[in-house]
């Protein structure tokens, strides 16, 4: 199949955009890379009138370090992302989780901002954004303003956005003292979306006690989600006395809205969660150990 008619915009700065957004209304959609938008165009599973293109808007584009922290512009491709030698060293995670993303071709034309507001509950990029406490920079008309990320995503596909807000940009906390990072997915082939995922970040301190850690699940439920109350009850204890196992079953177990369909049943994406976030707590704990 092919798109349904559309008019095509194309402006050159961020507020040009929101204001096309906020006068078009739900007749727009953005597109930045189109990976995820071009697929439902052909199949007509998204009928926009109108289509705002943000890949001249050069504001939205780049990697900066900040004193604590990377900003990423919603613009910049995942290659850009996984090749950078800032986000390798300050925001390793990031790195790591690039290249599970679809296949090299998808990984040069797709853009973080554009796999964030997407909100793909087996997606990568928002799971580690999640975990790492990152904060999500949009923008409207009415100004700009900073969201948590714990708190963007809402459901499929959607997010807190307005309908006239674009993502600009997603600031990630540096890493800091011992940490150590993992993510774990299981896809039934290279590049296929998830059936589970998990990312782990641990931080341990002189005593190798924890005292910071994040637990977050992908392709598990509507969005991705954080073991919280787990995570609260991790918190200063010896890393040595902390079974991996026992961490993936916790971490699943209260899971109440995991997918069922052809690829496997809810119980079975479960138990291979459970085994990611073991697999993910293993790696994680080995490198802040031998920080």
């Amino acid at each position: 199949m092919k798109p349904a008619p559309f008019e095509y915009h194309s402006p050159i700065s961020t507020m040009a955009a929101v204001e096309l957004l906020a006068e078009l209304g739900d007749d727009a959609k953005l597109i930045a890379g189109g990976q995820s938008l071009v697929p439902m165009l052909a199949l007509r599973l998204a009928v926009p009138e109108h289509l705002v293109d943000v890949r001249r808007i050069d504001q939205l584009c780049g990697i900066e370090s900040r004193a604590d922290s990377v900003w990423i512009g919603a613009g910049t491709t995942h290659t850009t992302v996984g090749r950078s030698a800032e986000v390798n060293r300050a925001v390793p995670l990031l790195a790591r989780a690039t290249p599970l993303i679809g296949h090299a071709q998808i990984r040069n034309r797709g853009t973080i901002g554009g796999s964030i507001a997407h909100a793909d509950a087996a997606a990568e990029y928002p799971a580690v954004a999640m975990v790492l406490d990152a904060r999500i920079e949009a923008e409207s008309p009415r100004g700009r303003r900073t969201l948590s990320a714990s708190d963007f995503f809402t459901g499929m596909w959607s997010t807190e956005l307005a309908a006239d807000e674009l993502v600009t940009g997603i600031v990630f906390p540096a890493r800091r003292g011992r940490c150590g990072f993992a993510i774990e997915e299981f896809a039934c082939r290279s590049g296929d979306f998830a059936l589970a995922g998990a990312v782990v970040a641990v931080g341990l301190d002189a005593d190798s006690r924890i005292d910071r850690c994040g637990i977050g699940l992908f392709g598990l439920g509507p969005t991705p989600s954080r073991a919280t109350a787990l995570e609260g009850e991790l918190i200063g204890r010896d890393i040595a006395e902390v079974a991996p196992d026992e961490v993936g079953h916790a971490a699943t177990e209260p899971l109440d809205a995991v997918p069922s369909d052809l690829h496997g049943t809810a119980d079975y994406r479960k138990r291979v969660g459970a085994v990611m976030v073991a697999r993910a707590w293993r790696r994680a704990v080995e490198e802040a150990s031998n920080d």
